[in-house]
């Protein structure tokens, strides 16, 4: 299958400028780019997903750049309902360089920063040389202004778009960078690159969008309970990450596994059919889990993930570690504790139980667990000691609810 028909199947593609990009995909050779802004201090599993296409293009003989705005990001590119939040240099900067140390180790691609051509800029060289090129009319067309106009939108944002266009003509020029790669929210910045480069230089250039990564309720995939899966593992454990994909949606996950693998068409639809006659076994979710987290990762990663998810499972937690139990029940209810508690105190006091009386009930009906252990001795007491690392004891009522007490 060629690099635009798989692509196409695999659902990557959204917007093309131009039918003659079909071929020029298939040729190869082509030197790309994809964006983003240093807004964060790790990449998110929305950027893995727009990075694979890129992988996927060099792998089918095509020159990636990776883009990272520290001149953008210092500006912020409209969101549809707010203005973005001014960050300094400073952070930028620090972003800049964790997000580049990450696309370096994770796909070798080469990162530049737009800031190095930006920053020297003056701002009537801006209007002369670039402001000139862009017809307002153009511009308030666009749908990111368009969905801005009734709440308000400022100039700084306003001129985001032109600030894009200009990193496609430098790259253009200077790195022989002929198509942009983005996802379908950026489809007006392409065109207007592309415009850029015409008007000035009489050339055509090419760009195309991803669908997003949804959820089946058309949210933006890549969050749990609120927070981002990102790929520093100090910031979402590989653990978090495979109950993350485990718990994919089961109408939803032959799409991701389209999106962030590079199995095969004939192994998807394998797992597609798996998905449908046997959904209780979620070959299709393991497959997922196990795909992107020893991309990211490491099989050492995944195998750990996958032992401490069977752990879990089994209630049988004794060998886990401090930092496995740290990532494992972050979330579930947790109190601090100074002093060595009494079992039924402790239970009340972390919310397992309602009352001392209810309490002692779970004890003696044997449905306590303390550090994997049963207890069933209304007198036992909780004690730092015998805690994770001395920091923290997890107790589990029933068979799912738990509980961590961590000690001063």
């Amino acid at each position: 299958m060629k690099i635009y028909d798989e692509l196409v199947w695999r659902g990557l593609i959204k917007d093309v400028s131009s039918p003659d990009l079909e071929e020029k995909l298939n040729n190869g050779g082509m030197t790309f780019y994809i964006g983003t802004d240093p807004t964060g201090d790790s990449l998110h599993i929305g950027h893995f997903s727009s990075f694979l296409i890129s992988k996927r293009l060099k792998d089918a003989g095509h020159n990636p750049i990776l883009l990272v705005g520290g001149a953008t990001g210092l500006i912020g590119d409209p969101k549809p309902d707010t203005e973005r939040p001014m960050i300094t240099k400073e952070q930028v900067q620090h972003n800049f360089d964790c997000l580049k140390k990450q696309a370096q180790d994770l796909f070798g691609f080469e990162v530049v920063n737009n800031y190095d051509w930006s920053k020297d800029l003056n701002f009537i060289d801006f209007l002369r040389d670039y402001g000139k090129y862009f017809n307002v009319n153009y511009m308030l067309n666009k749908d990111i202004v368009k969905r801005r106009l009734d709440l308000g939108i400022t100039y700084t944002e306003f001129s985001y778009m032109i600030m894009q266009a200009m990193d496609f003509y430098w790259l253009y020029e200077n790195k022989d960078c002929h198509m942009q790669v983005a996802g379908q929210d950026q489809w007006g910045n392409i065109t207007a690159g592309i415009e850029l480069i015409r008007k000035k230089t009489g050339k055509e250039a090419y760009g195309f969008t991803m669908p997003l990564l949804t959820k089946s309720d058309g949210t933006k995939f890549g969050k749990t309970n609120g927070h981002a899966i990102w790929l520093d593992r100090k910031k979402t454990s590989p653990y978090e990450m495979y109950q993350f994909f485990i718990n994919s949606e089961d109408d939803k996950v032959i799409d991701y596994l389209k999106f962030l693998t590079f199995l095969s068409k004939e192994e998807i639809e394998e797992l597609e059919e798996k998905n449908k006659t046997q959904p209780h076994l979620r070959e299709a979710h393991k497959a997922l889990a196990k795909e992107v987290i020893t991309f990211i990762h490491g099989e050492e990663a995944y195998n750990e993930a996958l032992e401490i998810s069977q752990m879990l499972f089994s209630g049988k937690i004794q060998n886990l570690t401090l930092e496995h139990v740290q990532s494992c029940f972050n979330g579930v209810p947790s109190i601090e504790m100074e002093e060595d508690t009494q079992i039924l105190t402790a239970l009340v006091k972390v919310g397992a139980a309602s009352s001392n009386r209810e309490a002692r009930q779970f004890v003696t009906g044997g449905s306590v667990l303390v550090n994997g252990e049963k207890v069933t001795d209304v007198e036992f007491v909780v004690k730092k000691e015998n805690a994770f690392g001395q920091v923290a004891t997890v107790i589990r009522r029933g068979k799912k609810n738990y509980y961590v007490i961590n000690h001063k």
